[in-house]
């Protein structure tokens, strides 16, 4: 299941990629513990001092995990469907 983390992060400035690295390493240490978590990337919204951040995971409980293992404080744990675009000719 894919599931979106809300943080909102007053002042939103600084060194993001080393707030948020610790999100992968302990992603990657609870695969290692047969947790079959994946972080995927974030979405940052400077403007609303806002963090998006996508994982794949079993349960809202194991992202949960993760980001307290990591450290990383969040505000919401939301279930979401990813949507791709259509592949087909050009133009279309």
């Amino acid at each position: 299941m894919v599931f979106i983390v809300e943080r909102y992060i007053t002042g939103l400035s600084g060194d993001l990629e080393q707030l948020l690295e610790p999100l992968g390493r302990v992603a990657a240490e609870m695969r290692g513990e047969g947790v079959p978590v994946h972080y995927a990337g974030s979405l940052v919204m400077a403007e609303d001092e806002a963090v998006l951040c996508r994982f794949e995971a079993p349960s809202a409980r194991a992202v949960a995990e993760l980001n307290r293992r990591a450290g990383v404080a969040y505000d919401r744990i939301v279930p979401a469907v990813a949507v791709s675009p259509a592949v087909g000719p050009r133009g279309a």
